[in-house]
């Protein structure tokens, strides 16, 4: 396969993984058990979940748009 025809880069595709696992610890960060109709449960509003997740999850998808934005440098071939 000719590397000229790929969309990306290998460090386009490491920062994509990269940027996927930090979005996938912030939406594990917001997990937790919830509230019901007979019992109230306050930590559906801890800091965590509220405020600390969200910023993970946030700057998990401005990773992955920077991989994707993110142009290698050119190599110059040699023969």
């Amino acid at each position: 396969m000719d590397k000229k025809n790929l969309a990306f880069d290998r460090i386009n595709y490491i920062l994509l993984v990269v940027g996927m696992v930090i979005v996938v610890i912030g939406f594990i960060l917001m997990s937790g058990a919830g509230s019901t109709e007979s019992a109230y449960n306050p930590d559906i509003f801890s800091t965590r979940r509220i405020k600390v997740a969200p910023v993970v999850c946030l700057i998990g998808f401005v990773s992955m748009i920077y991989a994707v934005m993110h142009k290698p440098k050119d190599k110059e071939e040699t023969k």
